[in-house]
């Protein structure tokens, strides 16, 4: 049986395995004839019915293949049994097991203990509910993809041009592709007429790609230029082509099956959350065995010696834990939403904080995703542009007028129609239909002109057009205006010089000299290197008499002239990084973060946008990846394929600053991969269908909510509502804080336990009457403690917390062997110094010395002895003595509250003086206040008697604990102090935690 789940495991792995390589495919370097052959079909006539048939009853659907989805049961039980609650459930079954043993064996049982488990039980019910609300980490992946699959189809099938569903496609089938149309398969492109589409959902770039038909390619087939790939748009151009691959076999179908079948990892919260419990729970069983063999040791009924292991093993479970961790994490959720970081798994509200590297995607996360033209240079001079009031000087230049005819002619953009009822929306935010360059311009020109776009556009018809191609590298239109006819021309900036003889210099025309050519090639290579994309723009008039009008022009082969034109000048343009990154990049750098740009954009304008924001701090040119420069490194997808895992493992524990251009969405999940080998905790972002197996497989995925897909969002754990890359470092000091205070929540809880647990020892141990009972400890637990402990996760972070280094979940734990000795060690002890001294106190003023109460107990709960005499000779009844001692539990309570007030004081902070930290956080001190007044209601509300078993205090007998409370402050002042005046001391490695 174990042989076969191993086989099984084994073979999962192995198709895991084989989804991470990257496509080995030839369908791309076959020519066109071959790959036809070995489809077995005719490019004019398509598949007969028959075959189509027959591979589609073979091959099944052109669909995805849902994964199996998460009951929703599941989701219940693991919020109701997973984690603390487990612990919870074994309490409050302990809790029940001592109260039926107690019972059939005495015939009789306190309620106390049946009451704890009820309540823990009603506790797991409120918390499990609560956080299965709270976490709405989505299972839903593929009804996400399902959307993404296009309807219909145009294909040939037995000659004729059919339109069928889109899942009945078979591989051989012939496609007709449009614009507009949604690619419904992988395909090989035949023929093809001006044919762009958009591989956003592949590459994550929204750029218009050209496609050619007929051209063998090398590489990878995602960059092949004669493919097109299923869920891409075409957004320009027709074209026709063979289908290669259909459903789960397509570049997105391998996204999809790697995406759905990667492993989850477990959050580092989640794992210090099981290591807590192992702790506990070790910690618990030690104490109750061992005080159970020293029970019977001292002669003990066996009954009464497990009646003692239980309680113990209770005393220890901290249940106000689970309720303090999951309220906190929620309230620093709707804190991390307020900034822009919405998340939607709890535990990844903490896990953002211990990052290690954030693998960011470039468009729209580091830059604006709005092409943005940036530069101009016209008159022999490179001008920046920067907003419409700096260039309203150069809007009557003769030469900028002529730059700004051309760039609005020569232009395929058009602003998208306004419904009627429709606003007319700012400048900025209008939508334009066209190639993202195009719309650049024709935002910027009906910025910058007066009158706009519109006003050459209607004073200059369009005759004709040669659209931009990949071979010629230019654009020219035709345009008529007051009987002359004009050549616009644009293209890239060589192709456009090498056409020019002529350059204009404000309302003259000039001799292109090599002065001019010169600059030009030298503002061009400024340009570029800055990671700008340049075009050039030229004009011609055309004379009347040989094109008088009404002249008939034709395009293929064209009959006017586009030599010997007029230079007007350039125009560059980028993708603008947002202003905040900078910033956020220096502050991920302080805190000991690497920050990697993973994009599938060109190289040098990755480079250029990574000196930009920071990511490379060096200005000299890279080498490839074959660097041993440790600094530094872009690395292409190209090399990246070359490099085995050990290789990428080395690439990036060397390098401080690297990007990855040109990469796949395998690709990107290999370097996450590399990272996760390296133990350091990844974070990644991503908005585009390609970014998902990534998501999913990172420590934190964190998806864009504006440019995002519904696929990205329901896989991240994490959505950046702005989009906003500096957002990610609000987070990442949020996670951080939060850890922060639930360390601090964490020592405030254990503190008490001493005391709560250390007055069962000395009621076996020394044999005197029960300090406190399990009821009080319950008001500490679930009452008193509880919201002190939530309010610390108001507590402001203290200074230097973005200048830590990254915590290593490996050692440094949310509860350390530190923490666990401050809390029980330390600060415990002196709680439990106030309880057992307010304890004896008011024992003694009732006539008990201490001397006397050794070795009472027995005496002490016995019903049927009603003249036990104290240290003075008086007779106590049972009654009168269970008075005194509920008392007694009632003076041993308040005490601990007062120690824990000033413990949740002194736990505001690890190194920081409370002096200089404040008390700011009036969440706490409205929390201090509630539980002074919480122990007020339990004291002196009436019928408290009755109901928890609680008297009344005299004054007198509040004050009792205070002293240790002042002890407390002044130890961990000085504690702190010693810490900050020796780091690296003894002080500092034993009790900092």
């Amino acid at each position: 049986m174990w042989r076969f789940f191993r086989k099984v495991q084994q073979q999962r792995n192995r198709d895991l395995d084989a989804l991470r390589q990257d496509i080995d495919t030839d369908v791309h370097i076959k020519s066109a004839a071959d790959l036809l052959q070995s489809l077995q079909v005719d490019s004019e006539r398509g598949l007969s019915t028959i075959v189509a048939r027959n591979r589609l009853r073979d091959q099944g659907p052109n669909a995805l293949t849902p994964p199996k989805k998460t009951l929703e049961i599941q989701k219940i039980l693991h919020r109701f049994c997973g984690g603390f609650s487990l612990l919870i459930w074994v309490g409050a079954s302990l809790c029940f097991g001592n109260y039926f043993l107690e019972l059939n064996t005495y015939g009789e049982a306190s309620e106390d203990h049946l009451w704890i488990g009820l309540v823990l039980i009603v506790l797991i019910m409120i918390t499990g509910v609560f956080s299965y609300y709270q976490d709405t980490k989505s299972s839903r992946i593929m009804e996400s993809f399902q959307q993404m699959i296009p309807q219909c189809a145009k294909v040939l099938r037995d000659s004729e041009r059919k339109e069928l569903l889109a899942t009945e496609l078979v591989v051989g089938d012939i496609v007709l592709l449009e614009t507009g149309d949604q690619v419904p398969a992988d395909i090989r492109i035949l023929e093809c007429q001006g044919l762009k589409v958009d591989n956003a959902s592949i590459t994550g770039e929204s750029i218009s790609l050209i496609r050619m038909a007929n051209i063998p390619q090398t590489g990878s087939v995602i960059q092949a230029k004669n493919m097109v790939f299923f869920s891409t748009n075409v957004v320009e151009g027709s074209g026709k082509g063979v289908v290669v691959a259909c459903g789960d076999h397509t570049v997105m179908g391998r996204v999809v099956k790697l995406t759905s079948r990667l492993p989850t990892r477990p959050t580092p919260l989640s794992k210090e959350i099981h290591r807590f419990i192992k702790l506990v729970s070790c910690w618990a069983i030690f104490l109750g065995v061992s005080f159970f063999t020293m029970s019977i040791a001292m002669g003990h009924d066996w009954i009464d010696s497990v009646l003692f292991l239980i309680g113990i093993i209770v005393a220890n479970v901290p249940e106000g834990i689970v309720a303090t961790m999951t309220v906190s994490l929620t309230l620093t959720a709707k804190r991390m939403a307020s900034k822009n970081c919405l998340v939607k798994n709890l535990e990844a509200v903490e896990t953002l904080g211990c990052t290690a590297v954030i693998c960011s995607d470039k468009t729209g996360t580091l830059t604006q995703n709005k092409m943005t033209v940036r530069h101009v240079w016209y008159n022999g001079q490179l001008c920046e542009v920067m907003s419409s009031d700096t260039w309203r000087k150069y809007i009557n230049d003769p030469g900028f007028k002529n730059l700004a005819r051309v760039a609005s002619l020569c232009n395929r953009a058009e602003w998208a129609p306004i419904l009627k009822d429709e606003p007319l929306p700012p400048l900025n935010k209008r939508k334009i239909l066209g190639d993202a360059s195009d719309a650049a311009l024709l935002r910027c020109m009906e910025i910058l002109v007066k009158g706009g776009t519109d006003s050459f556009r209607k004073n200059y018809v369009k005759i004709l057009e040669i659209p931009f191609n990949s071979t010629d590298k230019f654009q020219a239109n035709i345009h008529l205006f007051r009987s002359k006819y004009l050549i616009s021309f644009k293209g890239a900036p060589e192709r456009v010089l090498e056409r020019c003889s002529t350059v204009a210099f404000g309302n003259e025309t000039k001799d292109l000299n090599e002065e001019i050519r010169s600059a030009y090639t030298e503002s061009c290579y400024i340009l570029a290197n800055n990671g700008e994309r340049v075009l050039g723009f030229a004009d011609l008039e055309l004379s009347t008499k040989a094109f008088p009008v009404g002249y008939h022009f034709e395009a293929d082969p064209p009959n006017f002239p586009l030599e010997n034109l007029r230079l007007i000048g350039l125009i560059a343009m980028m993708d603008p990084p947002r202003p905040a990154v900078p910033d956020a990049v220096y502050k991920c750098r302080c805190a000991g973060i690497k920050v990697i740009m993973v994009t599938g954009d060109h190289p040098d304008t990755a480079k250029a946008i990574a000196k930009y924001v920071g990511i490379i701090t060096d200005h000299d040119d890279y080498n490839n990846a074959n660097s041993n420069r440790k600094q530094d490194i872009v690395v292409t997808g190209t090399q990246l394929r070359d490099l085995l895992p050990e290789q990428l493992d080395q690439l990036i524990r060397q390098h401080q600053e690297i990007v990855f251009a040109r990469t796949s969405p395998v690709q990107k999940l290999q370097i996450v991969e590399s990272c996760q080998r390296l133990h350091l905790i990844t974070a990644v972002t991503g908005d585009g269908v390609n970014d998902s197996p990534a998501l999913k497989k990172a420590d934190i995925g964190i998806a864009m909510g504006i440019t995002g897909s519904d696929v990205s969002k329901q896989v991240a754990d994490l959505i950046l509502l702005d989009d906003n890359f500096a957002s990610i470092v609000t987070g990442i000091e949020e996670g951080r804080r939060i850890f922060d205070n639930l360390k601090s929540s964490i020592a405030y809880t254990l503190a008490s336990n001493v005391p709560e647990i250390t007055p069962f020892l000395a009621f076996i141990v020394l044999g005197i009457p029960l300090p406190v009972g399990v009821i009080c400890i319950l008001c500490i637990d679930l009452g008193t403690d509880m919201w002190p402990a939530i309010a610390l996760a108001y507590e402001k972070s203290e200074s230097d917390i973005m200048l830590r280094k990254p915590r290593i979940p490996q050692s440094d734990h949310l509860v350390s062997r530190k923490l666990i000795f401050m809390a029980y060690g330390q600060i415990g002890v002196i709680e439990a110094c106030a309880g057992f001294f307010t304890y004896f106190v008011v024992m003694a003023e009732h006539g008990f010395l201490p001397k006397r109460l050794l070795g009472l107990r027995s005496m002490w709960d016995s019903s049927v002895v009603n003249d036990l005499e104290d240290s003075f000779g008086q007779e106590w009844t049972y009654q009168q003595r269970k008075v005194l001692e509920y008392t007694c539990h009632t003076a041993f309570f308040v005490s601990i509250v007062i120690a824990q007030v000033a413990d949740a004081m002194v736990c505001k902070t690890r190194r920081n003086s409370l002096l200089r930290q404040g008390m700011g956080n009036w969440v706490l001190n409205l929390g201090l206040l509630l539980e002074i007044v919480l122990a007020c209601v339990v004291c002196y509300a009436p019928y408290m008697d009755r109901i928890l078993k609680t008297y009344s205090l005299k004054p007198e007998w509040w004050l009792l604990g205070v002293p240790y409370a002042i002890i407390i402050l002044i130890y961990e002042e000085l504690r702190k102090w010693w810490i900050r005046r020796h780091p690296g001391g003894w002080w500092d490695k034993e009790t900092s935690y």
